[in-house]
């Protein structure tokens, strides 16, 4: 039998949840799988301003990213508290069509684009955007 992985869900600590998940899924169009509310060991799938949570799943299309609060993370994560753990790169998205007016409606939204639509020697034209935690994510569709 040979091991396969189904996918890859990067899981990014962050300070706010709820601001987290308010900017992935009104600025970038992901739909909420999962909420952790704080204090509990419950899943639901019904965001409410206000509440406080500890984790949340999002995901549009095969992109997945979980998003776990700081505390929570250093609660949960112990065994890991004494490294100093840090993500040092940046994610990357592809698109299969529809990258300018991707691009085009986030800048209306107010969303930080840090390097705009470049049409790149290997094939893809991308762009990235900045998220709300400081956070870079690339978008790239290939060159037809």
């Amino acid at each position: 039998m040979t091991l396969q992985f189904d996918k890859l869900t990067p899981n990014l600590i962050v300070n706010d949840i709820s601001e987290t998940v308010l900017f992935y899924t009104q600025k970038l169009g992901f739909n909420l799988k999962m909420l952790v509310p704080a204090d509990t060991q419950k899943m639901i799938d019904v965001f409410e301003k206000g509440k406080k949570y500890k984790c949340a799943m999002i995901c549009r299309g095969e992109a997945f990213f979980m998003f776990m609060e700081k505390s929570s993370y250093k609660s949960e994560m112990k065994n890991l508290n004494s490294s100093n753990v840090s993500m040092s790169g940046i994610l990357y998205c592809d698109i299969s069509e529809g990258i300018e007016e991707f691009r085009n409606d986030l800048s209306a939204k107010g969303v930080k684009i840090v390097r705009d639509i470049e049409t790149k020697w290997y094939g893809m034209k991308e762009f990235y955007i900045e998220d709300c935690n400081g956070y870079i994510i690339g978008f790239g569709e290939k060159v037809k």
